[in-house]
C-alpha cells in the first residue's frame, strides 16, 4: 500500500462471436494505452456503475444485474444475480448511501430500485414505475425508453432521462422503504432524444446530450429550495459537420478533474472534446475528429487526461487517441484493440 496507484478498466460488451462478458484490461497511464488481463462471464454486460464505497461492480446482463467483487488486484468475482422484473435494463447507478441501485429500462420504460445489502449483494426490489406518454416521431420515439437514472448531487432527487418522450422525470425516494414518487418534470425539446445525464464535479451544472438534435445541452443546477431548479444555460453542437444527416449522439464523459467533456456521436462517426468553464459551467468545443471505426458507444479518458478512449462498437475495436488540448486535435496512437461489439467502459483505481 502507499505506492502508486494502478488502474484497470472494465469493458462491456454483447457475448456473442468471441466476446464472453466483461474484459479486464491493465492501463498504462505513462504510455496511454491497456493490455487484457481476463474476461469474467456476463451475459450481454451493457453498462456498469460501481457501488459506492467501491468494492463491488454492478452490470447489466440477460438475467437482469449481476453482482462482482472488486478485488485488491482490480480483478472481479462474480456473487450474485437479481431479476428486475421487466425486460432488460440499460443503465445503472446508485445512491450515496449505498443503500439502492437504480436501473433504467430502455425497451420497457421502466424505472426500478433495488435494496442493496451492506456486503454488495442485490436483495429485493423495492419499487418499480412505468414511464407513460407518446413521443412525436413515431419511427424510433414513439414510446418511453429509459437511458438514464442518476440521483442529483445532493442525493434528494432521482433523474431519470426519458429518451421517448423528451423529458427528464425527477422522483423523490422514500429511504425507509425505497418506493419513488413523481415530483417534477425537466421537458426537454421536442424531438431532441435526451440520452444521457451527468453532473459537474461541484454539483452546479448538468449536462444532457441529445440523440436526435446532436447537441449537448447545460443547464445549472440547485437543489436548496423546496424544488429541483433547472434552468437552461447553453446548448453546442457536437457535430463536425453541422450537414450530417443520419447521426446520433452516444457517449458522454466528464473528466475526473471535471475541466473537459467528452463526447461521441455515432453515424458521424466523431469524438467532440470540450472545455468546461469551472464558474459557469459553459461548454466551449476544442475539437471534433473522426475516430476511425464505426458507432463509437461509449468513450472515456485515461488517467492523467490525456488519452482518449473509443469503444467503436460495430467495428469491434477499441481506439486510443491523444488529446493536445491547446491546438485542439485527437491523434490516434498505438494499435486498436481487438473486441467484439463493445458497449461500455468503467475505468477503476486499486492499490494492491
Amino acid at each position: 500500500m502507499g505506492g502508486q496507484p494502478k488502474y484497470v478498466a472494465y469493458v462491456g460488451t454483447y457475448t456473442h462471436g468471441s466476446s464472453i462478458g466483461i474484459h479486464i484490461y491493465d492501463i498504462n497511464v505513462e504510455e496511454g494505452n491497456m493490455t487484457e488481463r481476463y474476461v469474467v462471464p456476463v451475459n450481454n454486460a451493457s453498462h456498469m456503475t460501481k457501488s459506492y464505497n467501491g468494492k463491488y461492480l454492478y452490470s447489466i446482463a440477460d438475467e437482469g444485474v449481476e453482482v462482482l467483487r472488486i478485488l485488491p488486484d482490480g480483478g472481479l468475482e462474480p456473487i450474485n444475480q437479481v431479476g428486475i422484473d421487466g425486460m432488460r435494463g440499460c443503465y445503472l447507478s446508485t445512491d450515496k448511501n449505498g443503500k439502492f441501485l437504480y436501473v433504467g429500462g430502455y425497451h420497457d420504460g421502466k424505472v426500478t430500485v433495488v435494496h442493496t445489502h451492506r456486503d454488495g449483494r442485490l436483495g429485493s426490489i423495492m419499487d418499480g414505475v412505468f414511464h407513460k406518454g407518446l413521443g412525436s416521431v413515431a419511427e424510433r420515439n414513439f414510446r418511453p425508453h429509459v437511458s438514464c437514472v442518476i440521483p442529483t448531487p445532493d442525493d434528494k432527487y432521482l433523474c431519470a432521462v426519458d429518451n421517448g418522450v423528451d423529458q427528464v422525470k425527477i422522483y423523490k425516494i422514500n429511504e425507509q422503504t425505497g418506493r419513488i414518487n413523481l415530483f417534477d418534470i425537466l421537458r426537454c425539446k421536442l424531438d431532441s432524444g435526451p440520452r444521457l445525464l451527468t453532473f459537474s464535479r461541484n454539483g452546479k451544472f448538468a449536462y444532457i446530450n441529445c440523440e436526435l438534435t446532436n447537441e449537448i445541452v447545460v443547464y445549472a443546477y440547485d437543489g436548496d429550495g423546496k424544488a429541483p431548479e433547472f434552468e437552461k444555460l447553453q446548448s453546442i453542437s457536437v457535430l463536425r459537420d453541422e450537414k450530417t444527416k443520419g447521426s446520433a449522439c452516444c457517449g458522454m464523459k466528464l473528466s475526473p478533474s471535471g475541466r473537459y467533456l467528452y463526447a461521441s456521436t455515432a453515424g458521424e462517426n466523431t469524438a467532440a472534446v470540450f472545455e468546461v468553464n469551472q464558474e459557469t459551467g459553459l461548454l466551449k468545443r476544442l475539437c471534433c475528429l473522426p475516430i476511425s471505426g464505426d458507432y463509437p458507444k461509449d468513450i472515456d479518458v485515461l488517467p492523467g487526461e490525456k488519452t482518449l478512449v473509443v469503444l467503436n462498437h460495430e467495428t469491434n475495436e477499441i481506439r486510443f487517441f491523444t488529446i493536445d488540448y491547446e491546438k485542439g486535435l485527437l491523434v490516434m496512437k498505438g494499435r486498436p484493440i481487438k473486441v467484439d461489439t463493445p458497449n461500455c467502459i468503467l475505468i477503476s483505481q486499486y492499490e494492491d
